[in-house]
């Protein structure tokens, strides 16, 4: 099926992507993320906001924290200050903090959600036994994005995943602590991942007396 380079309408066929905006999506600004909360919060969405802070905290891509289990989280009947989860594009493991907001909100919605140990913290809406689908995700920050009057063709769900990495980083210039949160193999992809030039460079070499 499709044109044939030979037909009439073949010269005026445009682009798929023309227009939209490709490349990596923005990070959001620490006030971008407590306007987001803020409003969430504002519309009693406690599924999107325990949701929200689980994306901040794990800085997992949207694959993986759709498929984070309520066992992932959860020991002894308390919540986890830091949890472990595989992560399906490198198959490694990595840890990540569960700061005191994220557990407020995920132990509220825990309670309200119910389940057990092996069951997704975030059921799909058509199959209470499978996860959420990433679709659903993206869906979800496209709303949350655009209710604080953000562009939603510049952020997506790995807005969320580059956030956190991207204020410490900002924050202390350590690229091998930004690396372990992020899993990444290599350092390499991690300095493509945030965007780090000579300018950042040169500012932490001037920063750093020896």
């Amino acid at each position: 099926m499709g044109h044939s380079s030979l037909d009439p309408a073949f010269g005026e066929r445009r682009p798929w992507n023309e227009g939209r905006l490709q490349g990596a999506k923005r990070a959001l600004k620490q006030q971008q993320v407590w306007a987001i909360r803020f409003w969430l919060d504002q519309h009693r969405r406690l599924r999107d906001r325990a949701l929200f802070d689980l994306a901040i905290d794990s800085k997992l891509r949207g694959c993986d924290v759709v498929k984070v289990r309520i066992g992932d989280l959860v020991s002894g009947g308390r919540i986890r200050d830091r949890a472990v989860v595989v992560q399906q594009k490198t198959r490694r493991a990595v840890q990540f903090e569960l700061m005191e907001a994220a557990r407020k909100t995920m132990r509220a919605w825990l309670e309200r959600r119910g389940g057990t140990l092996n069951d997704y913290v975030f059921p799909s809406r058509n199959d209470y036994m499978a996860h959420m689908s990433t679709r659903q995700y993206a869906r979800l920050v496209h709303e949350w994005v655009t209710g604080i009057g953000l562009p939603p063709q510049e952020y997506g769900t790995h807005s969320l995943r580059r956030t956190k990495a991207s204020i410490i980083y900002k924050a202390t210039g350590n690229l091998r602590a930004v690396q372990i949160l992020l899993g990444h193999a290599k350092i390499d992809s991690t300095v493509r991942y945030l965007g780090v030039d000579v300018e950042d460079a040169l500012e932490l070499a001037e920063r750093t007396e020896v």
